[in-house]
């Protein structure tokens, strides 16, 4: 986050989401214990921490989940699950400056499968911006991702991130080469001449690619064996909400008092009188009052957050949704509300970044925990436990349904414009037969739909685009206040 409220700050972030296997029971060391360690997580976190300098970026604190870890950074997140990692930048970072070395890392600490030399890799320019050299091998990749809404102030970027066309460029030159000829492709979805999503993804490795160093001399690969045996994996499933012109009330709290008003209200936020401002402290007060800690059920979540001075906000939490058995709580209870597209237990995340400056004000929300579209219309859960409102939802209130997990985060936030996108698997796009990214595009239209006169903000839809890729589908909408 910025140091300086006068200069233009970067709120849109850089995603960079690498998978190195298609789920952690295909490792050859999977351990379905609960918070085990094994594949990417068994790296030290120093590794990590040097591989983030290279991007520009540090390690505020960490949360230890029972499948993933979540990092929180000085710009944004960083997850790391035993097959895959999310890195979410924002600001001036060298987000894609650090998949080299993430390669790298990959094969040498969590020991995946190296990718074979190639003339593409062995030739690539030691310079920064053109891509790794041959010096140390790659870990070979199952699937990437790279996505973006389009910048704000793109002139103030460095490195590849100067403009689309050069971080394409930098990406093939990595997955054309040893990864594979023609791995990546390469989408602008939206207005080219206003607010637009970029995305970067490379076709999936076969598991006899991925698993080719660790078969014996046989050619028996326990790894495929581990994978047949475990059945079918949650859904991949990210929903983004991406939001500008925020209202001046909702930017203001993202503006922490500084000490000398603080000790004068006798608001100390527990770090004891005359003591400093503490950020993770006023981060979850600010939490609990602005509703952020129940986007989610509180008894569901582990909250991290974090306040900057002189201003913005970022917050990580790992939700549990659901530790018993599809449809049910954790307590056992059944609940229509918990997942949806096909889900069962497991946990997730969700990241909220806030840049609340006049002028370039930005937040952004995403998640990955799946969601039915709307609550089914046999559910008997009371309506207050699921308001719209998250500062009136209780801490033990069944899990959201998509259109109200929207609701909740735009109520929040108040923007003037705002893009949604919903990212899916394709073999779990379909629910009750429909096409879940309509559904989504439904659930999206009807949690902005105009609202009765004296509401903060009314939307009206000015896009909505649904792709097919390989593998995914995509429903993307833009709303503009009205």
């Amino acid at each position: 986050m910025s140091d300086d409220a006068t200069c233009p700050f970067e709120g849109p972030e850089k995603l960079l989401e690498i998978w190195f296997a298609p789920s952690p029971q295909s490792l050859p060391d999977y351990d379905p214990t609960p918070g085990a360690r094994y594949g990417l997580r068994t790296v030290p976190k120093a590794v990590w921490e040097d591989m983030l300098d290279i991007v520009k970026c540090k390690v505020l604190s960490t949360v230890e989940g029972r499948e993933m870890d979540a990092h929180l950074l000085s710009e944004s997140s960083f997850f790391v699950s035993p097959h895959r990692l999310i890195l979410k930048t924002c600001g001036t970072t060298l987000n894609l400056l650090g998949l080299p070395r993430i390669l790298e890392i990959a094969h040498a600490y969590a020991g995946f499968p190296a990718s074979p030399p190639s003339t593409a890799e062995s030739s690539a320019s030691a310079t920064e911006e053109e891509g790794p050299t041959a010096e140390k091998p790659l870990a070979r990749v199952h699937r990437c991702f790279y996505s973006r809404k389009s910048f704000m102030f793109p002139e103030l970027q460095h490195g590849p991130h100067r403009d689309w066309k050069a971080e394409v460029e930098y990406l093939d030159r990595i997955f054309d080469g040893a990864q594979g000829k023609g791995k990546g492709a390469a989408y602008t979805v939206g207005k080219v001449n206003g607010d637009h999503w970029l995305l970067y993804m490379t076709s999936p490795s076969t598991s006899e690619e991925l698993v080719a160093t660790e078969s014996d001399d046989a050619g028996n690969s326990d790894v495929q064996g581990k994978e047949q045996a475990s059945g079918r994996a949650p859904p991949d499933y990210t929903i983004e909400v991406l939001m500008s012109d925020l209202a001046p009330a909702a930017r203001q709290a993202f503006f922490p008092p500084s000490t000398e008003e603080k000790v004068e209200d006798g608001d100390n936020e527990g770090t004891g009188e005359g003591e400093s401002f503490n950020p993770t402290t006023h981060a979850q007060t600010l939490s609990r009052a602005l509703g952020i800690t129940h986007v989610f059920p509180a008894a569901r979540t582990t909250l991290d957050a974090y306040a900057f001075t002189p201003c913005g906000y970022s917050a990580n939490a790992l939700v549990d949704w659901g530790t018993g058995s599809a449809g049910s709580d954790a307590a056992g209870n059944e609940n229509e509300n918990d997942g949806g597209a096909g889900a069962g237990a497991g946990e997730g995340y969700y990241t909220i970044h806030v840049t609340p400056e006049e002028g370039w004000s930005y937040a952004s929300f995403e998640c990955n925990v799946p969601l039915p579209a709307r609550a089914s219309p046999t559910s008997t859960t009371p309506d207050s436990d699921i308001a719209e409102d998250s500062a009136t939802v209780k801490d033990d209130a069944p899990m959201p349904d998509l259109q109200t997990l929207i609701q909740r985060v735009v109520r929040i936030f108040q923007p003037g414009r705002l893009s949604l996108t919903l990212f899916i698997s394709s073999e779990d796009a379909y629910e009750r037969g429909e096409s879940a990214i309509e559904q989504a595009q439904t659930a999206f239209r009807d949690a902005l739909a105009p609202k009765e006169e004296g509401e903060a903000r009314r939307y009206k839809r000015t896009d909505k685009i649904n792709y097919e890729f390989e593998g995914y589908d995509l429903a993307f909408a833009s709303f503009e206040s009205v």
